[in-house]
């Protein structure tokens, strides 16, 4: 009766994604690429960094840009932005350097504090996901 009442599952076709990577060989060794798009959002993997919280937000956001850029992208496009960091408050007393890459652009942000990050001396990782413009063509991407 239970096998009856199922529903059979029907295979649906693969996701039409484009990656892209910084290091290839070092991200398919650990199975993650630097970005991938879907349609026309790009969803961009975390950018670690060590250091003082001022020197390590200013190498996560030039990280950031380096993909965006790659992608014919800035903090203009991204719309969503997840940050991690081993100490929040170091965080927001460093904010004039984020904002300094989003310049008045504001996406939807979650912060969240943690115990450490997969490279245990990194005090931030910071993702986002930026949307192409209607005018944007998968061609941009160098």
């Amino acid at each position: 009766m239970l096998a009856s009442s199922l529903v059979r599952a029907e295979a649906l076709p693969a996701v039409d994604k484009q990656t892209w990577h910084f290091n290839e060989k070092i991200e398919k060794q650990f199975g993650y690429a630097s970005a991938v798009r879907v349609g026309d959002t790009l969803y961009v993997s975390g950018i670690p960094a060590s250091g003082d919280m001022a020197s390590a937000l200013e190498r996560v956001y030039k990280g950031l840009s380096a993909v965006l850029a790659a992608h014919g992208l800035d903090y203009r496009h991204v719309v969503k932005e997840t940050l991690f960091a081993t100490n929040i408050d170091a965080v927001v007393a460093n904010l004039e350097v984020r904002k300094r890459f989003y310049q008045g652009e504001t996406p939807a942000a979650s912060w969240v504090q943690v115990d450490r990050l997969v490279m245990p001396q990194a005090v931030l990782e910071v993702e986002v996901i930026a949307v192409f413009p209607k005018a944007a063509t998968p061609a941009a991407v160098r």
